[in-house]
């Protein structure tokens, strides 16, 4: 039995979407959390997280952003970027009541939370920016071109798990096959023929193909410091990470200086934030936060 309820909203533009939400545990009410996943998951991948931190007293969301999970697939691939994505979760906050909340955006959801930090501040109470930055290496963001929108249909649940490894082991050298398949069972799904796909829109992609993802923008230095500057913020990085590496790390600290900064060993791109240095991190962090 499931430990979250589902929920099913619309986007401004009509769009069905989907999130999972875990509620707090007995205590006194404290700020929600809003989850955001990267770029080819999904809110599985907070499927661990979300538990621990709603047994703290929280309410936590975790979304399934457009084009991914059980979200629907847009068919103009042009509202696959940060400023779209910051308004379907500006709209879920709005629907639900939420005037304020936690945020920890992994990857692509660290763009997202910046994002929202330019469009409505005032929703975020404290941030969590797990791996992701306004500055990140070309050599991470070249292995995720690498895979991302490739597609993939294993003919088993054992291939599926090999394919999470093969293009996630450099980044988590000691995960064993079991803890691939749990991988793999996140990331895809069976369609009505059978067969395992990915549990995202190939589309989503488009970015990369067109060249408007870049290592560096005026705009993502210019909306990590009105959050960074302006409301409490942990940066998590995998000490293997080839997105935050250390010259886009000191780049944030220097930014910002109040932000608190959690190294996780062992690990790369991106940090489950599972694992027990960046469960310490996180609650520090929301200890200070309500």
């Amino acid at each position: 039995m499931s430990n979250f309820t589902d929920i099913s909203y619309s986007s401004n533009d009509g769009l069905s979407l989907y999130a999972r939400d875990y509620a707090s545990h007995s205590g006194p009410a404290r700020l929600p959390v809003i989850c955001i996943h990267g770029l080819t998951r999904n809110s599985a991948d907070f499927d661990e997280l979300a538990p621990w931190m709603a047994a703290m007293g929280r309410r936590v969301l975790a979304v399934d952003v457009r084009g991914r999970g059980l979200s629907a697939r847009d068919p103009d691939p042009r509202h696959y970027n940060p400023m779209t994505y910051a308004g379907d979760v500006m709209k879920l906050a709005h629907e639900l009541g939420i005037g304020r909340a936690v945020f920890v955006g992994t990857s692509m959801g660290g763009l997202i939370t910046m994002t929202l930090a330019l469009r409505r501040l005032r929703l975020i109470a404290a941030a969590v920016l797990n791996d992701v930055g306004p500055v990140i290496s070309q050599k991470g963001l070249a292995r995720i071109a690498g895979y991302a929108g490739k597609g993939c249909t294993p003919a088993s649940w054992e291939e599926a798990a090999c394919y999470m490894r093969d293009i996630n082991q450099p980044a988590f050298p000691d995960n064993d096959m079991g803890e691939w398949n749990k991988w793999a069972h996140r990331a895809f799904a069976e369609n009505d023929q059978g067969q395992l796909v990915l549990r995202y829109d190939p589309n989503i992609a488009m970015p990369f193909k067109t060249g408007k993802l870049r290592s560096s923008s005026w705009i993502g230095r210019m909306a990590f410091r009105r959050l960074a500057r302006n409301r409490p913020t942990l940066l998590v990085r995998g000490a293997l990470s080839d997105l935050v590496e250390d010259e886009q790390a000191i780049y944030m600290r220097r930014a910002a200086p109040a932000m608190q900064y959690a190294v996780i060993p062992g690990v790369g791109h991106a940090p489950m934030l599972t694992e027990p240095p960046a469960r310490e991190a996180i609650a520090r962090f929301l200890s200070q936060v309500d």
